[in-house]
């Protein structure tokens, strides 16, 4: 029974052979436009959030006004089955 081999502890090839100077700045201006991308697409969803955040005060605006309308209608029905004037 023999062994497995020994993985080389060699760096494997590279396809393309970049000095380190121009790495280093290519992998810095990467991580920079990547910083910069995700800043963009934060400020990409902040309107679109306060356009959710509006949509909702109004959805909520027009239910509890429905619902206003509804007890002062309420309010009204009882008022004209007590008053004595309308039961003539």
């Amino acid at each position: 029974m023999s062994l497995p081999p020994v993985p080389s502890l060699e760096a494997p090839p590279r396809p393309w052979r970049l000095p380190s100077l121009l790495l280093s700045l290519l992998l810095l201006s990467a991580a920079v436009g990547s910083v910069v991308l995700v800043a963009v697409a934060a400020f990409a969803f902040v309107p679109l959030l306060l356009g959710a955040l509006l949509v909702a005060g109004w959805i909520l605006a027009l239910l509890l006004l429905g619902w206003a309308g509804l007890e002062a209608l309420a309010a009204v029905e009882r008022w004209l089955e007590t008053d004595p004037r309308f039961h003539r």
